[in-house]
This record gives C-alpha cells, structure tokens and sequence, in this order.
C-alpha cells in the first residue's frame, strides 16, 4: 500500500488506491479492454459493466436516475464543466456568487468569467472559516445565475452547510442554480442527494481523494438543470461529455465509493480518533499554534496547524526527511509561493499563516504513525524556529513587531 517507513498524511491530495479497487479494475485493463461505443457482443459487456457502475454511483448518493451522473477525468474538468456550462446554458443572467475559500478550479473559473463580463460576489469566512448566512442572503440578486460553494474545504476540513444554503437559494429563486465542490467530502461523510442535499443542482468528485485512481471524477446534474456540454465531439454520456469512457477507473471509481459507505463509521470513529489525538499533543507540545478551523464542523480527518514563527517549507523539508508525507495546503497550489488564500480570508495571523501544516488521514493511517509523529513534529518546529528571523530565543516567543 505504502513505502516502507513512509507516513502518510496528505490524503486530501491524493489516496493510495486500495487493493479491493485495483482487483475490481484489473479485468477491463486486461481482457475486457473494449470501446463501449462499439457495437460486437464483448463492447456491450464491457458497456454493461460502466452502466451497472453508473448505477451503483447514483445509489451511493441516494439518487434513482442514474443519468444523472456524467464521468469526467477529474473534479477540476467536473467544476469547470458545471461552471461554464450553467453560464452557456443561462445568457440572460450573469451574476455569480462564491465563496473566498474556493479550490482554484472554481475560483479560477470565475475569475475567467469576471473577465467575459460575468459578474462575481466572493463570500467571506470568519476566523473559524464559517460563512455568514446572512452575507450570502443579501448576495442573492433578481439576475444570479448560479451558486458556487464548496460542500468541505480541502485545507482546513471545513463543512459548509449546502443543505440549508442551497434551500436558501431554491426558496428565493428555483431559477438559480446551485453547485457544490465535493472533492473533500464525498468518501469522508453521507452525501444524500435525494434528502439532505435534495436542492443541489450539480455536484463534483473526483476518484483519487477516496481511493480511487487518478484520471476519474464525476459530475452530477440534476434532471433538467440547463448546462451546455462542456467537452464536444462524441456522443459518449448523452452527449453531455465526449470523448472514449475510462471504464477501467469508472468501474473502480464504483468500487471506492462502495468502500467509503462500509467504511463511514471508521473515518468517523477511528479516523477522527487519530486526528484529534495529534490535535490536542500539538496543542500540549508546541507554544504558540494555531488550529484552524477548529471552531466550525470539520472533516473527520483533516487537521490544519499554524505555529507561529516558523515557515511552511522549511517545515515539510523537516517532515520529509522523517518519512512524514504532509502538506502546506491544497495540493494545486504547493507550487506557488504566496501565502494560503484560505488561512488569508479566514484571518489568520501574519505570523502564523506562513507556518500551516495540514495533515490529513485515511482508513489506513494507524495509532503507532501518529505516535511517531507526535514525537517527533516538537522538535521540527523547535529546530526552524532556532533559525527563523521571526521566533525570539530568549522569549521563545514570536518575536515582537
């Protein structure tokens, strides 16, 4: 599954694939490598394989139509395909609204927009990274097109309530249409489309945060929601999504999902368990932290630390050389040198913003890795701060000013 003597806790960047997933996949990689679109005996097996998939996607969410689920190669291609279509599909209204802790493949998507004339209100967060309800009523306008709002933030593990928000927006105006990012969220905690989540429009995933391999996500649109194709040519998905099916990633796409569901209670039992306990040995070990997030409903396995004084490079080079597999934020970014846009809106301080760590766990992180970590996570952030021009040593205190 793993390196030997590896850690890892970047889980909400990618997931190992599990085993149970690749023997599912292994066939149609193999023997049953045909092209759904052809119409000789072994391509409708092979086509009756990705529809019994579909169809066992669409339960997983509670949905009875499984057409409503549209295979796509990633959440990224999911959200912008949500994104850009609902604006083709609706020319009359242009009025977006979004909140400021996005995943750049919907912030970037709406700057796009911003630039073709599109109108977009950015929500903002409190410390806690909650959304004011009463600042995204008051965004809501006679010409909103649509609503863009993350279903969990993939730094901090906040849970946003797209339940209630996009009852919000049907009840002021069932022509608005509302899209949740799932990523974080879909294999961490229930989704139910059909109940809680019954007025959400659209919503994307994407396989490799649950297991799965990359190069597999999903859109899905509700019937009758106005979306123009986003990808053109073939007919493939109805002709909402062209281009060949990737039936060996969407059959094991299929077989994580299934996974996830057996394994809720654990993510949210034993998974949280592991998390909290780093939570509160940080809290105990290491002056001057911040937890972030913590005030707001969090994904069962997702912890985002702030030590002030310290840089989150340096840091990662510290993990890394202990085998510690962490990240500085959302994968997408790590590239880039500026600070985190969530820890930004979220008002974190100065001194602390540059030192975020997340850590992010799976089924598969166990207490014995979480025990090394917390042994040695103390001592790194000792080591940086000896040298960081931002710590006093004589204090051991962020040094004043």
């Amino acid at each position: 599954m793993k390196p030997m003597n590896i850690i890892y806790v970047d889980n909400n960047a990618t997931t190992p694939i599990a085993p149970e997933v690749v023997e599912a996949m292994m066939p149609f990689l193999t023997t049953d490598y045909f092209n759904t679109s052809s119409m000789y005996e072994p391509a409708k097996r092979t086509a009756a394989a990705m529809a019994r998939a579909r169809t066992d996607i669409a339960r997983h969410f509670g949905l009875k139509d499984p057409r409503e689920i549209i295979f796509t190669g990633c959440a990224t291609e999911s959200n912008n395909a949500a994104i850009f279509g609902a604006v083709r599909a609706n020319p009359n209204r242009r009025h977006i609204i979004t909140s400021s802790v996005e995943h750049p493949a919907v912030l970037g998507v709406c700057k796009e927009l911003e630039r073709e004339g599109c109108e977009v209100t950015y929500l903002g967060v409190d410390r806690n990274g909650n959304l004011d309800a009463g600042e995204f009523i008051r965004a809501l306008r006679a010409d909103t097109l649509l609503v863009a709002v993350m279903h969990a933030n993939n730094e901090t593990g906040v849970i946003f309530p797209i339940g209630q928000l996009s009852r919000i927006v049907k009840e002021t105006d069932p022509a608005i249409i509302f899209h949740a990012d799932a990523t974080q969220s879909v294999g961490k905690i229930k989704i139910d489309l059909a109940g809680e989540l019954q007025y959400v429009d659209m919503l994307s995933f994407s396989g490799h945060k649950l297991h799965a391999p990359k190069g597999v996500g999903a859109l899905y649109v509700k019937r009758g929601t106005r979306c123009r194709p986003f990808m053109i040519g073939g007919h493939q998905e109805e002709g909402r999504r062209a281009g060949t099916e990737n039936v060996p990633y969407i059959v094991g796409l299929a077989r994580a999902l299934q996974l996830a569901a057996e394994s809720f209670d654990d993510e949210n039992t034993r998974v949280r368990g592991l998390r909290d306990r780093l939570e509160r040995a940080i809290e105990e070990r290491v002056p001057y932290v911040e937890i972030n997030g913590r005030g707001a409903p969090r994904l069962p396995n997702t912890l985002n630390v702030s030590c002030h004084g310290v840089e989150g490079e340096s840091m990662l080079a510290q993990l890394d050389a202990f085998g510690i597999c962490a990240s500085s934020g959302s994968a997408c970014t790590s590239g880039s040198l500026e600070p985190s846009h969530v820890l930004r809106a979220m008002k974190i301080p100065e001194a602390a913003v540059q030192g975020s760590i997340r850590f992010s766990f799976s089924r598969y992180n166990t207490e014995s890795e979480v025990d090394r970590i917390i042994e040695a996570f103390p001592e790194m952030v000792a080591n940086v701060r000896r040298i960081s021009p931002f710590w006093d040593q004589e204090r051991n205190a962020p040094r004043l000013g």
